[in-house]
């Protein structure tokens, strides 16, 4: 994916400040990270690696939503969303 592709678009994602780190990374990886930015794929490792690193977050945080929802009782939630409807209905004008 290119970084200005879709849900990768680094321009949308950046902060308007940056931080530089230090990070150890295994050698296969910074060479097939090269590679993708020799092949224009990014502008630069930097910009792979704040795009590989805002995908991986994002898959953690749907992740931690669908355990969340998991843990949801569907009966006690439908009895509240119908209690909740139900209310709601009460405050509408009649036409």
């Amino acid at each position: 994916m290119r970084e200005g592709d879709g849900e990768y678009d680094i321009q949308s994602y950046s902060p308007m400040s940056k931080t530089k780190v230090a990070i150890t990374i295994d050698e296969n990886l910074v060479q097939r990270i090269d590679r993708l930015v020799a092949e224009r794929r990014f502008s630069s490792r930097s910009s792979a690696f704040q795009v590989a690193v805002k995908a991986h977050l994002e898959r953690i945080d749907r992740t931690r939503l669908a355990r969340e929802c998991a843990k949801l009782d569907r009966r006690q939630e439908r009895i509240l969303a119908e209690e909740g409807a139900s209310r709601d209905l009460e405050g509408w004008p009649e036409y």
